[in-house]
């Protein structure tokens, strides 16, 4: 770190979390309720708790922090509840409607669903205009382009109040002259306008992908515009020396500028930090395989890291609309702490999507909120202190909360409140379970070969529950698990995406000759971005990937390379690699088959130093944490036990306890289910095993006894 310190900011549905580490290793974790209407409200309210618990002011940390970070759910709050920017679409005559044939087929899952709704157009059919024009399959133009239809096109947008337009014409990746002329009369004629020029955003074959890609970062780029021109004006007025860094979907940081011209990177950018941190955390155990769950009061997010490396997803649909760009892969499930719990037709106890989120909240928030969520059951069944979440600043009112699980579910069903409890406690488990299992078993890997790492302030009164349903035997949390992703950002990296065509069959000197020259060509952009960006040679890093497949495949698989010279003889190393990928996702491959390249891409990172880790001080033992008891029901008789409850700042390293136990630190409640062993290390993260319990130690009942 070059300043005293680092701040990260993730801004949830529920909760906005705020990371400040040190320079002297110190890293502390706070947390406000988020203000979706007013997304900055929620930033000035952090530093202001800030303020009041270190003695720091806003302007004393800004101006003294090397990094000011910010993940945010503006983006995908906009695409969620159609609430972007109003958008044109200029594409090739007869292909303005490939938004809404969608390919000829709905989603996976729903494919042959005939009541599955079509999907909310984000351009409707009258600002979808078609441009005589067209660029075939070898780059040639058939058709020129017709300046006039452009222009007509303008006239209609301004007539129609449009805030930004999209770009997106046929085989315009080969051809990128039509688009950046049409480009050019928009700007003529709307300069104010948002513009988005699909062959520079997203210049990858697949026309429907690439106009789906174009026409949502339109869509959400004059909300990130706005949201991003606040947050560097904010951050300027407390003095700080470095523009604000924004956490991107792939997994890396970028400057403001980059964040609201290319904003469908902004869209998914809170959870993909998780993976970063959760490598971070697993360090000391040499961990690599990890599925980390962050369970906030919204949702439920999992990501799956395979030795070390996340997931990545291109050409996907989120949130029902195609987008290209590489994404860390999260599952999302509406499985927050504010899941509404309901009857459905059949009479039977469900749990979600629905959420009471932050506004009005979980009944026992005392916020005007009725219906029973998950936060709710969990204080009934006692897992959390009424005293209030968050260090006491989020009271909990627990006969709101029986009431509302009594009126909603218990009376219905004619069952007592805390069974209704456990079955909500029981419903949303198994519908997380679900989720880790899409992430894991369903492509192919073992979840007993995993670490379970949990993250997000609601996570840990699950945690345990999850590893038992899932077979795994080692759960880590961390004491800044509620504000993980937060802490994910101040420890990632400035990331960039470079991409290009690259049609052509992996064989002879020419092609090998064209690869090269294309990945020089981006390689050279991207150390030249990162350079002016003020980072040195040492500090970039370049990875590279390819679309590829066999020849007469439709759909190709993604294959990673490492940054070398392409040459003919080189070529074999790529096929070799495409062929071990090709037999990893679809068990077999065809080695006598030619392969064909269509995309390529670098990833360009500049390194960013890290601040020092936290290093607790050795522990008192566990017996000199412990601040009381309370009743907490366990099993689905509704039966409560008298289950002792720790002070988690109270713990110290090397200090152990076996449950049924609670641990309750600031912002998260540990649930430690019967059967567990619970170690702290220094770092400060929980180990917990379902392993026997080490000699001495004693279960948590009896340690409160001594």
């Amino acid at each position: 770190m070059r300043s005293k310190y680092r701040l990260g900011i993730d801004a949830g549905g529920t909760f906005t979390d705020f990371i400040l580490a040190s320079a002297e290793g110190q890293v502390q974790i706070f947390k406000v309720l988020s203000t979706p209407t007013e997304p900055t409200k929620a930033i000035q309210n952090g530093l202001a708790l800030i303020a009041e618990e270190t003695g720091l002011s806003a302007k004393e940390i800004v101006s003294n922090s090397d990094l000011c970070i910010n993940g945010t759910t503006v983006g995908l709050n906009a695409l969620i509840t159609h609430t972007g920017a109003k958008t044109g679409l200029i594409a090739t005559e007869g292909h303005q409607d490939s938004l809404e044939i969608r390919l000829g087929h709905k989603e996976d899952g729903y494919r042959y669903d005939p009541d599955y709704p079509p999907a909310t157009m984000l351009v409707p059919r009258h600002l979808r205009k078609g441009i005589r024009e067209r660029v075939i399959s070898d780059g040639s133009v058939r058709t020129p382009l017709n300046e006039d239809d452009v222009r007509a096109a303008c006239d209609y947008f301004i007539a129609e109040d449009v805030e930004s337009v999209a770009i997106s014409f046929v085989w315009s990746v080969l051809h990128p002259e039509h688009e950046r002329r049409a480009a050019e009369i928009v700007r003529e004629m709307m300069p104010n306008v948002r513009l988005t020029v699909g062959s520079e955003l997203y210049p990858q074959v697949r026309e429907y992908t690439r106009t789906s890609t174009a026409v949502v970062n339109a869509y959400l780029a004059p909300i990130l515009q706005r949201y991003v021109e606040a947050i560097d004006a904010y951050f300027r007025e407390l003095g700080s020396k470095n523009p604000v860094r924004y956490f991107q979907s792939n997994g890396g940081l970028a400057l403001g500028k980059v964040v609201s011209d290319q904003s469908v990177y902004a869209i998914n950018s809170g959870p993909a930090s998780a993976p970063q941190a959760a490598l971070d955390v697993a360090k000391p155990w040499d961990e690599k395989n990890i599925i980390t769950c962050d369970m906030g009061g919204t949702s439920f997010d999992i990501t799956l890291t395979k030795d070390g490396k996340a997931n990545i997803n291109k050409n996907i649909d989120f949130l029902r609309y195609r987008i290209g760009i590489p994404m860390i892969q999260v599952e999302t499930l509406g499985a927050g702490g504010g899941s509404i719990g309901w009857i459905d037709e059949m009479g039977l106890m469900q749990m979600g999507p629905q959420s009471a989120g932050s506004e009005p909240g979980p009944a026992c928030y005392g916020q005007g909120g009725e219906r029973p969520t998950t936060t709710d059951a969990n204080l009934v069944l006692g897992y959390l202190n009424a005293d209030g979440l968050v260090g006491g600043r989020l009271p909990l009112d627990l006969d709101k909360a029986r009431k509302a699980i009594k009126t909603h579910l218990a009376d219905p069903l004619g069952i007592s409140v805390e069974k209704a409890a456990h079955g909500m406690f029981t419903i949303v488990n198994n519908n997380m379970v679900n989720a880790i299992r899409r992430v894991s078993v369903e492509r192919g890997y073992d979840p007993r070969d995993f670490v379970l790492m949990g993250a997000g302030g609601a996570t840990g009164a699950h945690i345990t529950a999850l590893a038992r349903e899932m077979g795994i035997s080692k759960v880590l949390v961390n004491k800044l698990a509620s504000g993980l992703c937060a802490y994910g950002q101040i420890i990632s990296d400035v990331k960039y995406n470079y991409m290009a065509p690259a049609p052509l069959r992996l064989q002879g000197a020419e092609a090998a000759k064209t690869l090269d020259a294309l990945f020089n060509d981006l390689e050279t952009k991207g150390r030249d971005d990162l350079s002016g960006d003020g980072f040195t040679e040492s500090d970039i890093t370049i990875s590279r990937t390819l679309d590829m497949r066999y020849v007469g495949q439709v759909h190709e698989c993604t294959v990673e390379i490492d940054p070398f010279e392409v040459t003919e003889d080189s070529l074999e190393t790529i096929k070799a690699a495409f062929h071990a990928r090709h037999r990893e996702l679809y068990t077999y491959d065809e080695p006598h088959n030619q392969v064909e390249v269509v995309n390529v891409e670098s990833t360009i990172t500049g390194l960013v130093d890290k601040p020092p880790h936290m290093k607790l001080a050795r522990g008192k033992g566990a017996a000199s944490a412990l601040k009381g008891h309370r009743d907490m029901v366990f099993n689905a008789d509704g039966i409560a036990q008298n289950t002792p409850v720790y002070d988690g700042s109270a713990f110290g390293a090397g200090d152990v306890l076996h449950g049924p136990a609670v641990i309750e630190e600031v912002t998260t409640t540990i649930v430690v289910e019967p059967g567990w062993t619970v170690t702290l290390h220094e770092t400060g993260t929980y180990v917990l095993t379902a392993d026997a319990p080490e000699a001495g130690a004693l279960p948590a009942k009896e340690l409160a006894e001594a």
